[in-house]
């Protein structure tokens, strides 16, 4: 039978999907089902609670800080997510030229990424300090502004200030991933539109962005995702202040649930995010769809 087993491909991989099946399970479905569960529950720290259907819903729906999180969480979304892709794009096509000390600044892009997260918002929680802010202290010796920025003391400012942090952090993942991108395409493209008169901006619009679109999709779907989701940044520099201006759905679900003892309506914010989730899971799938149709591929 072992031998049968050694012999049968689909066995073999079906026992070699076994490890990382079980840890989904234990580590990703369990908890998604149990979050799920717990959202139609009034279940406390401490106590499991009942079943109350869709009240918890229904209360957030009505929940002004829940409202706000939600536009807190898009417009961050939205902003940051954009700003990632253009500057990554721009260092992307930057380090894809033959430039001097290429390797270094490769190397050097990535630093922001592979930083703890948490370090880097504690840096930037100094960074913006209202007392002893480096970028105010700066301003005030040029004599640019004649008193200190709070960064975090007002909405606006906090929201900005998030945002900055993010996208200093988001935008090497984006960057890497468009320049291994942009490593793929043949150069014959570009010589060929060459000798047919065509400009650089020409080359951009007409070669590389159809080309790129399909990683464009990928790496911004995920992009998207990580910052939908960002719970660190937020939690460190600002827990959701001030006047909870920065709070996010992942920041308050977990205020709700583990500060606040509610788990049924912590797990009903957290739940209200896997449709957006989806969204941006269905919008990497057509982009895929199109990458099979640029190959050659039968566009189904």
């Amino acid at each position: 039978m072992l031998q049968k087993l050694q012999n049968n491909r689909n066995a073999l991989g079906l026992i070699f999907m076994l490890p990382a099946a079980v840890l989904l399970v234990l580590f990703l479905t369990y908890p998604l089902g149990l979050g799920i569960w717990l959202g139609f529950t009034d279940a406390k720290v401490g106590r499991p609670g009942g079943w109350i259907g869709l009240e918890n819903y229904k209360f957030l729906l009505g929940d002004s800080v829940t409202q706000l999180a939600l536009f807190n969480t898009l417009f961050y979304t939205t902003v940051a997510s954009v700003l990632k892709f253009f500057l990554g794009l721009w260092l992307a096509i930057l380090l894809n030229r033959n430039i001097r000390f290429k390797t270094f600044f490769r190397a050097v892009i990535l630093l922001p990424y592979i930083v703890p997260t948490a370090l880097s918002a504690i840096a930037f929680w100094w960074i913006y300090d209202s007392q002893f802010s480096i970028i105010s202290w700066a301003l005030v010796k040029t004599g640019l502004i004649d008193h200190y920025i709070d960064f975090l003391g007002t909405p606006w400012n906090a929201r900005f200030a998030v945002i900055a942090a993010n996208v200093w952090r988001g935008v090497p993942f984006v960057a890497i991933t468009l320049l291994a991108g942009l490593q793929t395409i043949s150069p014959s493209y570009y010589e060929a539109s060459a000798i047919d008169g065509a400009t650089p901006w020409q080359q951009f619009y007409h070669v590389t962005l159809p080309l790129l679109t399909p990683i464009i999709a990928v790496v911004m779907t995920f992009s998207v995702l990580f910052t939908f989701t960002d719970f660190q940044l937020i939690y460190v520099i600002t827990r959701g202040g001030p006047l909870n201006a920065t709070h996010l759905m992942a920041t308050l679900a977990f205020q709700r649930a583990i500060n606040g003892g509610a788990l049924g309506e912590g797990a009903a914010i957290a739940i209200a995010m896997v449709p957006f989730l989806l969204a941006c899971i269905m919008f990497s799938f057509f982009g895929l769809q199109r990458r099979a149709w640029q190959q050659g591929g039968a566009d189904k």
